[in-house]
C-alpha cells in the first residue's frame, strides 16, 4: 500500500468535536424530535400565545399585492385607504400572499374582508375570520406596525 491510504483526510485529533458533544447533540435533537412528535399526535392546545385583551377598535379591511410588492388597501366600502408603490408596500402584499395561501388551503373565500383589531395594551393584529389565522403585528418591526396602524386611523 502506498502512503495516500493510510494518511489521515480528516483534521487532527484536537480539532475534531469531541465524540461524547455529538452523542449529547444528538440525544438532545431526539428529545425534541419525540416530544414534538407527542405533543402532535395528543393534539396538545398551544401555550404560549398572547393574551387575547379585549377588542378596542376593529377595521374590515381588503387588501390586494403584487409580486413587485405594491399594495392597495381598501376599507369594507371599496373606499380606498392606502395606495403603496412597491418600494414600500412589500409587507402589505406580503400578508396579503400569506391570506391567500392560507384561504386556499382551508376554501375561504378569496374575497372576504380581513379584520385589523386593536387590543387593549395596544396590540395590534390582523385576523381572518375565513380561516381563523391571525398575526401579531409587533412581531414584524415598527416600521410594518406603524403602516397598519395608520389604516386603523383613517376615516
Amino acid at each position: 500500500m502506498s502512503d495516500t491510504h493510510t494518511a489521515r483526510i480528516h483534521a487532527k485529533e484536537e480539532e475534531l468535536v469531541p465524540r461524547v458533544l455529538v452523542r449529547a447533540v444528538m440525544a438532545l435533537l431526539l428529545i425534541i424530535l419525540s416530544m414534538v412528535t407527542i405533543a402532535t399526535l395528543t393534539n396538545r392546545p398551544l401555550e404560549s400565545q398572547p393574551s387575547q385583551g379585549p377588542i378596542l377598535t376593529e377595521r374590515a379591511i381588503f387588501l390586494s399585492g403584487e409580486a413587485s410588492g405594491a399594495a392597495r388597501v381598501l376599507d369594507a366600502n371599496g373606499a380606498l385607504l392606502a395606495d403603496f408603490p412597491a418600494d414600500e408596500g412589500g409587507f402589505v402584499a406580503g400578508i396579503e400572499r400569506v391570506i391567500i395561501r392560507e384561504r386556499q388551503k382551508t376554501g375561504g373565500a378569496a374575497d372576504a374582508p380581513i379584520l385589523l383589531r386593536l387590543r387593549a395594551g395596544n396590540r395590534l393584529s390582523i385576523y381572518d375570520p375565513e380561516t381563523d389565522w391571525s398575526a401579531e403585528l409587533m412581531g414584524f418591526g415598527a416600521d410594518n406596525l406603524r403602516t397598519f396602524a395608520r389604516l386603523l386611523d383613517q376615516p
